[in-house]
């Protein structure tokens, strides 16, 4: 069984069992309509934003997990439809049941026993539904994976005739090109395993699957291998399923974060974080983290939004498709980067024409020098971007002189009074100097920490002061430098 190690050791359950949490316990079947709990990773940081979300689109209170980067939200399945058009959630799974102070052992066999126990005694009956019922859904959303795929693996057992019939139905949003090739792999299986269905009886049917286990804390007396291990046998043993850590069927969450466990099963096969890009660079953002920026920064309508570093474009290219009553205008100094927006937005267009939609799109992609934007002052209403880290972009050296050079210029396009910035950096140091040689121009709001890529970075919201520009002493300092933070800039391979 696969697992991800976050801490290290953790106590065991009690013979009898842990009492379970009430969102999972009170979880009941009313006719057809199932009432569960279900769980979703989101950006690090972000939770709030999230919950925010889920409340506007759901209308529930979703409960941020001590475990960063969770949250949880009741649902009943006929809503189950909408958790799958959130837009700020990487990975999506149902909650079989959690514990919030599990009473691990202070022996590691007898914790382990325990969990085999655990596996067994668990409601499994409504998670089991939800996941066959949500296999109608996600199905969809893969609608580039057409029904062209060129290689077929071996039958997935455990489709039903149902789910392989609706399989190749689209929702409104799709995962990305780079995850094409898998998912029309599972087309092709799910046709075979349907055709296969019509002359072999459900029961005969082997069902593959694996558990993943999450593990964060340092009490525990187990590896998380070992209780992915030991919890899969029994698993295993209990529903004659057969192991597979590639090709499975359903995928068996163990997640344990100190003392609190919650066992799910996972509602997505790949991140939804892909969904728009199909042309990558080397520091593309997450399409969940993008998202949480473009929330912080609250688009209104008419509001003209400018990425001066694009990159691939995935933050204007999100916005245009989720704030689209804003035009978005998306630049970088280097040529790659500026052909990938391109591409990526031709991507999307003809992705929006072939489901028989308006493909147009309120975005606009330049090439240009950052620190010399061919844009009228005052002019922009928000200012959105990811700035170059100094590590695979940029230098931190170089960041010294082109942050003060880039937070001038943008100050100088930014509506005075009212313009916004929400910029992300894992360059704090020169970042907060740069910000206070703009005491004139600029005020930090409120700063959001995020995790990109495992380094820790700052999203910072910053609010364009009334100062008229050119009348500052902050104009006069930072024109001192302005050629030579050009240069470094143009020095630069790529911006993203």
């Amino acid at each position: 069984m696969s697992s991800q190690e976050g801490g290290a050791a953790e106590p065991g359950p009690d013979t009898v069992g842990p009492s379970p949490s009430s969102s999972t316990n009170n979880d009941a079947v009313t006719g057809d309509v199932i009432t569960i709990t279900i769980g979703a990773t989101v950006p690090t940081g972000f939770e709030l934003t999230a919950a925010e979300e889920v409340k506007e689109k759901i209308g529930v209170d979703a409960r941020i997990s001590k475990d960063r980067g969770r949250i949880y939200f009741p649902i009943t399945t006929n809503e189950l439809f909408q958790v799958h058009l959130l837009k700020s959630v990487d990975n999506l799974f149902v909650v079989v049941e959690e514990y919030h102070l599990y009473p691990f052992k202070e022996s590691k066999e007898e914790t382990l026993m325990e969990m085999m126990q655990l596996a067994t005694t668990l409601p499994w009956a409504n998670a089991l539904a939800v996941w066959k019922l949500n296999g109608t859904l996600k199905k969809k959303k893969g609608y580039r994976k057409g029904g062209n795929g060129t290689k077929v693996k071996s039958k997935r057992e455990a489709t039903d005739a149902t789910v392989a019939d609706t399989e190749q139905q689209e929702l409104p949003q799709a995962a990305s090109a780079a995850e094409s090739q898998t998912k029309a792999e599972s087309t092709a299986e799910a046709e075979t395993s349907a055709q296969d269905s019509e002359e072999a009886e459900p029961e005969a049917k082997v069902t593959k699957f694996r558990v993943t286990c999450n593990r964060a804390g340092d009490k525990h007396s187990f590896t998380s291998n070992e209780a992915a291990r030991d919890f899969g046998g029994a698993v295993q043993e209990f529903f004659q399923w057969k192991a597979d850590m590639t090709k499975f069927d359903i995928e068996v969450l163990l997640n344990i974060h100190n003392d609190e466990v919650v066992i799910g099963i996972a509602l997505t096969e790949e991140s939804l974080h892909r969904r728009n890009i199909s042309h990558f660079g080397p520091t593309t953002l997450r399409s969940t983290l993008c998202y949480g920026m473009l929330r912080l920064c609250k688009p209104q309508v008419s509001d003209i939004i400018l990425d001066p570093m694009c990159g691939t474009g995935a933050i204007p290219l999100e916005g245009a498709i989720e704030f689209n009553s804003s035009f978005y205008l998306a630049g970088d100094n280097n040529d790659m980067a500026v052909n990938r927006t391109v591409n990526n937005v031709c991507h999307i267009q003809r992705r929006m024409a072939e489901k028989g939609s308006a493909s147009g799109l309120p975005i606009d992609t330049v090439q240009w020098d950052l620190c010399n934007l061919p844009i009228r002052t005052g002019s922009v209403d928000i200012v959105i971007t990811d700035m170059p880290f100094g590590k695979r972009m940029g230098s931190r050296k170089k960041n010294w002189d082109l942050y003060p050079s880039c937070l001038r210029e943008m100050a100088r396009v930014c509506t005075p009074g009212t313009g916004k910035a929400v910029l992300l950096t894992q360059d704090k140091k020169c970042f907060t100097k740069a910000i206070s040689r703009m005491g004139g121009l600029w005020r930090r709001l409120h700063t959001v920490w995020v995790n990109v890529g495992g380094l820790h970075a700052g999203v910072y919201l910053l609010k364009r002061t009334g100062a008229v520009f050119g009348q500052t002493p902050e104009d006069i300092h930072e024109s001192r430098g302005t050629v030579n933070a050009q240069g470094d800039e143009n020095g630069d391979k790529e911006l993203s």
